[in-house]
């Protein structure tokens, strides 16, 4: 398949126009985009993507979390259907590109390829996952993960976010969650292929173009919890004291000690830190620090913890004082599919576009539909690595070379169709 060029010349004006458009619902003070779960802003940006969707022909349905489809039909009657597309929520002052851009970009390449190319021989349906940040409540993935059932009711119940208001509510506050929609899970779903900003700089820096993700890491998060003993700063002598400081320091130190020593790709992050009762003529009582490690191989993470945390009771008994360990997230690694691979593969080194073969350090909605159908997650390049913030930026140049590798690789998936794997 050749894109005409000649076909195209509003691809640019086209993206550009549709950021803007897309990051005005949510947009904050500082330029960015807040749009959480349910929140008037999310169900703006839902109805208006809604409209396009209608606009350029697609059959368009929710289902009842409120994820977001709109379909373009096989000519003949499928049950198999390709799925492209990202999620529409944001953090707080998010960036414009962050999930918006896959949407965006399925609902251009459906375009394209319905005016040129007429109906498929599978159907294609892009589509808005309503969330997947844990962008106001403590879940993740709700919507891919109610897609591919692994969510359901049962695990949003007893949620709330920090004004107290239940997920349900919420849910049904926005229209959904009371069955007037078809339910989530979907048993028709051939493969999935998410087009992403890298949300780093790897792409920036070699000079690629487009990013092939082979894993998505898998993640283990947990709270560590250091007892001492608080007492005078000044009266207390360093030999008799339960420093839960001291402990904190020395245990943070071995953890990236020992993740520099254990494999290049492996990563452990203490981001967040509690001390009690944080006075600055007080020895600490108690420390809580949160600790985030992710590789691609659950075979290094299972080791990495063990030996880390047999460790810190060693570490902690030493300075007489007592660690806990409570693990609250655990994310298994996801391999990407290698056919879907090799179709983006081949159609890069045909036309001579530079690209890498990389790993994703974040997670995805491509990591729940992994574990589910053949999956592809592709990236193009994020300016300096910035995400998560207002200053997240691609250039539009970056944008449309996606976009161009998206509509090929589904023409050949749903046109050309035939077996998969």
């Amino acid at each position: 398949m050749i894109i005409d060029e000649t076909k195209t010349p509003t691809f640019f004006e086209q993206i550009e126009e549709m950021v803007e458009w897309l990051a005005s619902f949510g947009k904050s003070e500082k330029n960015g985009v807040t749009r959480p779960l349910y929140s008037s802003s999310w169900q703006a940006a839902q109805q208006g993507l809604e409209k396009r969707m209608k606009q350029i022909g697609l059959e368009v349905y929710y289902d009842d979390v409120g994820n977001l489809f709109g379909r373009l039909p096989a000519y003949t009657k499928s049950n198999t259907t390709i799925l492209t597309g990202s999620h529409i929520d944001t953090v707080i002052d998010g960036g414009k590109y962050d999930g918006a851009y896959g949407i965006i970009a399925g609902i251009i390449a459906l375009q394209y390829l319905y005016e040129n190319y007429g109906q498929p021989k599978k159907n294609i349906e892009v589509v808005s996952l309503c969330e997947e940040e844990g962008s106001r409540f403590p879940m993740t993935y709700w919507g891919s993960g109610s897609i591919t059932g692994v969510k359901t009711i049962n695990d949003i119940e007893h949620l709330t976010d920090s004004q107290g208001i239940s997920f349900v509510t919420a849910m049904q506050e926005a229209g959904f969650g009371k069955g007037n929609y078809q339910q989530p899970l979907r048993n028709d779903l051939e493969c999935f292929v998410e087009l992403h900003i890298e949300q780093g700089e790897m792409l920036e820096r070699e000079g690629k173009s487009i990013g092939i993700v082979s894993h998505i890491v898998g993640q283990r998060r947990y709270n560590v919890t250091i007892i001492g003993e608080s007492n005078h700063a000044g009266t207390t002598p360093m030999s008799w004291r339960k420093d839960a400081m001291y402990t904190a320091a020395e245990l943070i130190q071995y953890v990236m000690k020992k993740a520099k020593e254990t494999s290049p790709d492996l990563v452990a992050t203490v981001g967040q830190m509690v001390i009690e009762p944080n006075l600055a003529n007080v020895i600490p009582g108690e420390i809580t620090f949160s600790l985030d490690i992710r590789h691609r191989d659950e075979h290094v993470l299972e080791s990495f913890c063990q030996v880390i945390f047999e460790q810190f009771s060693l570490i902690a008994s030493k300075h007489q004082t007592e660690v806990t360990v409570h693990n609250w997230m655990m994310e298994k690694p996801v391999k990407m599919s290698e056919k879907l691979n090799s179709i983006s593969e081949a159609l890069l080194m045909k036309e001579n576009i530079p690209y890498k073969k990389m790993t994703s350090g974040a997670g995805h909605d491509s990591q729940r539909f992994g574990g589910y159908c053949p999956t592809s997650l592709l990236f193009v390049p994020s300016k300096n690595g910035v995400s998560h913030s207002p200053n997240e930026f691609t250039k539009t140049e970056d944008l449309e070379k996606g976009i161009q590798l998206l509509i090929k690789v589904l023409y050949k998936l749903a046109y050309e169709g035939g077996g998969f794997e």
